[in-house]
């Protein structure tokens, strides 16, 4: 099979932390042609999308002392060719957020892609859909109290009445811009107003859980099912368990709450073509839910001594057989 990877330039990936080299690492070594590219280079060429593609080659990462190595050289590239993406088997759509203008863009010249042709994991349609932030709301009794808001007045009364509270910019990624919200802080219009932009971008407002400082689980979900879960434990003064701003990782299990709140989004996310999702609860409640780039699959095998690239790759090998045997079942009828 041809597994095309639209991702940001591979010189800027983390192989031993990077769940997008573990996806290319698995699906090389199961035999595969593994295919790069960046959202700027997509074309639309007679109604179907295009991409200038390069094959690429890696040296997998070892285990060494507990930890992930690479080597020095750990990826090699061919000269660059435009190709129909549909000449691919599937394509995974892997760009960092921010979703901005040009992220979504890219999502529209995705749906050039025919997806009885080509399985594009995530959906562009759902990726559209599913803002990392809001898209949670929809799952009454799994999140926390929560509010969205740009009106300085709400925000602050929900503070008040709380007590303590998180915001998050609706756009954010890796933690950036969150922020501890406390009623008698002397700072919290000013805080309020520098997110908000004066008013005119809303933020979503959530109760803080004191659970948070025992750590923010990230599951990784495939197909709607959880197929592992590692734990983010805020480390020194940071109330964030992000690893991206120094969140220690840890071992965990996934809690029979947790199962529940995975049940209650699995239908959904087939809905929305959410294939390859990362999760985030603190103290049995969903905070997050990561559809453009989720991570976290190299600390899982790291600590589980398990192989989850290697099961998305196999579950993209079996979808994709099973698209096969029902086209080829439509063109006989």
């Amino acid at each position: 099979m041809k597994f095309a990877f639209i991702i940001d330039p591979l010189a800027r990936l983390i192989p031993g932390h990077d769940t997008s080299v573990a996806l290319m690492e698995a699906a090389q070594e199961l035999g595969h042609e593994v295919w790069a590219t960046q959202a700027n280079e997509l074309s639309v060429i007679g109604g179907k999308t295009w991409a200038t593609l390069s094959r690429v080659a890696l040296t997998p990462v070892k285990v060494v002392e507990g930890g992930w190595e690479a080597a020095e050289a750990w990826y090699q590239v061919e000269h660059p060719t435009l190709q129909p993406l549909e000449a691919m088997d599937a394509v995974f759509m892997r760009t960092d957020p921010p979703v901005n203008v040009p992220y979504l863009y890219a999502t529209y010249l995705l749906d050039g892609i025919d997806p009885t042709k080509t399985l594009v994991v995530n959906s562009p349609k759902g990726l559209r859909a599913a803002n990392e932030k809001m898209y949670a709301l929809q799952f009454e009794g799994a999140i926390p109290e929560t509010i969205v808001s740009q009106n300085k007045q709400v925000i602050r009364q929900f503070v008040e009445k709380k007590g303590a509270a998180v915001l998050k910019p609706l756009g954010g990624k890796a933690g950036e811009g969150i922020l501890f919200l406390e009623a008698d802080d002397r700072n919290l219009n000013s805080l309020v107003e520098i997110s908000t932009q004066q008013g005119q971008i809303p933020v979503m407002v959530q109760t803080y859980l004191p659970e948070a400082k025992d750590g923010d689980k990230r599951i990784i979900l495939l197909n709607g099912k959880p197929i592992g879960a590692i734990n983010r434990i805020p480390t020194g003064n940071e109330f964030r368990g992000n690893m991206a701003v120094g969140g220690r990782v840890a071992k965990t299990e996934i809690t029979d709450r947790e199962l529940q709140i995975c049940t209650q989004l699995e239908p959904v996310l087939q809905r929305d073509g959410l294939y390859f999702v990362g999760i985030d609860i603190i103290g049995g409640y969903l905070t997050e839910v990561n559809v453009t780039s989720p991570t976290g699959i190299r600390e899982i095998d790291l600590f589980d001594g398990v192989r989850l690239g290697k099961q998305v790759i196999e579950w993209v090998e079996k979808e994709e057989g099973r698209r096969k045997k029902e086209e080829g079942k439509h063109d006989t009828d």
